[in-house]
């Protein structure tokens, strides 16, 4: 079967993104990001590692694959692989995320991520998912006063500076045959929490910005179908970092013109799965209806379960499956390689079994 034909498979089941790295691969890259990561990334033994992240995918039983993101630090730093201007940043005080923006940018590899999404395709029959990460996040996590304000006055003038990058790198993933493109905004996710909306002084902006900037990367772009992945942050064993149900965001979410949500609903900080009944009725729905955090494995009678609740309030042919986040968001393994397999198993098993009994 090929991938064209699988797009309107009934209840698909997917990934977010990212699988655990085992040591190997993270061994197979430098340190940080940049050129010797990007040169390092599409080596022969990275290529045979990633693989074997798709063929675990396929054999767990997923309709959906993406390459584990084994070839990126982190779902973010793929921005430094593309672009220069980054300096590595591990300061713990205050907190850093991996690198930061000190340079005016200027494109180096263009189409990156696009090579990415060729072996993907060619190395699969299923359906396949390639990441971007947002301007919004790349400019709250990226962007510090004392450090990138030379290379942009503002926060908001690199979050501009990145739009076109990123709609570049989106429009040459267009011509790959990749099946989804997501867009991954967290930071815009975690405005859900009181505690989050109190750090800004006008969270409505913080929202509008985000949503704004996703149009603007996707403006123009058709022929693929295009996603945005919302979580509360995926800390591994130590949770998350926000609570609270999507009603504070989802007049924000209507305004952003993706055609799926991909959302996460396994976890009680995510709130009331009958939020579904306010996304847009064209809107395809990512249920989040496997926990990706902790060491419990959920049973395909669980998913079943939490698939037939989101029915209560979507109709079911706009669902498909996936993990609540990816379950490496970075290098460091959140969790063994063999836990992901075995919860994405069962996820593909509870995929079939809804397949059997609605579609």
């Amino acid at each position: 079967m090929s991938a064209t034909d699988q797009k309107d498979i009934p209840f698909a089941s997917g990934v977010v993104g990212s699988l655990p790295r085992p040591q190997a691969v993270i061994d197979m890259l430098p340190d940080d990001p940049g050129e010797k990561s990007a040169d390092a990334s599409r080596s022969s033994q990275v290529n045979a590692a990633v693989s074997y992240a798709i063929a675990l995918q396929e054999t767990a039983g997923l309709d959906q694959v993406s390459d584990g993101e084994w070839r990126r630090h982190a779902y973010t730093h793929i921005i430094a692989d593309v672009a220069s201007g980054f300096s590595p940043d591990h300061r713990e005080s205050p907190h850093r995320w991996g690198i930061t923006i000190t340079e005016p940018m200027e494109v180096v590899r263009p189409g990156l991520v696009a090579d990415e999404a060729r072996f993907l395709v060619g190395a699969t029959d299923r359906m396949t998912k390639v990441c971007l990460p947002s301007p919004y996040l790349l400019g709250v996590r990226l962007w510090e006063k004392e450090w990138s304000s030379k290379a942009y006055p503002t926060r908001d003038a690199f979050i501009d500076a990145l739009v076109p990058i990123l709609h570049n790198e989106l429009v040459a993933l267009r011509d790959t045959g990749v099946s989804v493109v997501q867009i991954d905004e967290p930071h815009l996710c975690v405005l859900v929490d009181p505690k989050n909306r109190a750090e800004f002084d006008d969270p409505q902006y913080e929202m509008d910005l985000a949503a704004a900037k996703i149009n603007e990367v996707i403006y123009g772009v058709d022929g693929i179908r295009l996603a945005m992945h919302l979580c509360r942050r995926n800390w591994g064993r130590g949770g998350w970092g926000a609570e609270g149900g999507y009603e504070p965001i989802v007049d924000t979410l209507k305004k952003v013109k993706v055609d799926q949500y991909v959302m996460e609903f396994s976890i009680p900080a995510a709130g009331d799965v009958a939020i579904l009944k306010e996304m847009p009725e064209d809107s395809l729905i990512g249920l989040g209806s496997v926990e990706c955090r902790f060491e419990g494995i959920d049973t395909p009678e669980q998913i079943v379960a939490r698939v037939e609740e989101a029915m209560k309030y979507v109709e079911p042919e706009r669902i498909s499956l996936n993990p609540d986040c990816g379950f490496s968001p970075g290098k460091e393994a959140y969790a063994p390689l063999d836990e992901a397999y075995t919860k994405l198993k069962n996820e593909a098993e509870a995929a079939c079994r809804l397949r059997e009994m609605y579609a």
